[in-house]
């Protein structure tokens, strides 16, 4: 490796850090130790380092609380849990508190290099999959209501009826408004005042009969539609 990654080791007992640095020490790696939690965020907070290590029994600090206020300060920095005497319950508050995994005793050299590596691949993992969390949800689509439903219902069926009466009354209002200007300028002459009433009644009258079932059917299916959209 041209940079070399920071491992910090915390446990009271010197001989586990010795042991993370043999195995890791030639293989680009520099293994920093801390005797407990005090320490361990004493130097977290001056360096920078990739991975940190602890044990859960030390005096003072549990391991359980450095790995707590680590993730609370930089949740981006993997922590693995070294331990011996694990409980469901320390393992379970690990867990809450975002740890990358844990590591049992006795510690072989394939144990360590492993879980190094293991943390270092979560590390690099988690930054490529942040933008995708971070993106802003798609809004939910919103819920087709069943009133919707029976709406598109009504107003296919009505459509027909509205055509028709449209079809339908187009000509009879263009002839009558045709037969009022005429019948308006026929008024202003009494001579053709009769004939004018003669020939607008019959046209009147086949307004109303021929518009008259249009307009019903048409308010036949508004109300039937209106009736269904309220179920």
């Amino acid at each position: 490796m041209s940079t070399l990654k920071k491992i910090l080791v915390v446990d009271d007992d010197p001989v586990v850090a010795k042991s993370f640095d043999r195995v890791l020490a030639g293989k680009g790696y520099a293994v920093i130790s801390a005797a407990d939690g005090e320490e361990a965020l004493r130097k977290l907070n001056a360096e920078t380092y990739d991975v940190v290590f602890t044990d859960i029994k030390m005096p003072g600090m549990s391991g359980i609380e450095v790995a707590e206020r680590v993730k609370k300060s930089q949740p981006w920095l993997p922590v693995v849990i070294v331990t011996g005497f694990g409980t469901e319950e320390n393992e379970a508050r690990a867990e809450a508190a975002g740890v990358s995994g844990f590591l049992r005793k006795p510690l072989s050299p394939e144990m360590i290099e492993g879980s190094t590596e293991k943390a270092l691949l979560g590390a690099v993992a988690a930054p490529a999959a942040a933008p995708e969390a971070a993106a802003p949800a798609a809004a939910p689509a919103e819920a087709v209501r069943p009133g919707s439903h029976l709406k598109n219902v009504a107003l296919f069926f009505a459509a027909p009826f509205i055509g028709l009466a449209y079809i339908l009354a187009f000509p009879f209002v263009g002839l009558g408004l045709l037969a009022w200007l005429a019948g308006k300028a026929m008024m202003r002459n009494g001579t053709f005042k009769a004939i004018a009433y003669t020939i607008a009644a019959p046209i009147a009258t086949l307004t109303f009969v021929v518009i008259g079932p249009v307009v019903a059917l048409g308010a036949l299916a508004w109300i039937g539609g209106k009736a269904i959209l309220k179920r």
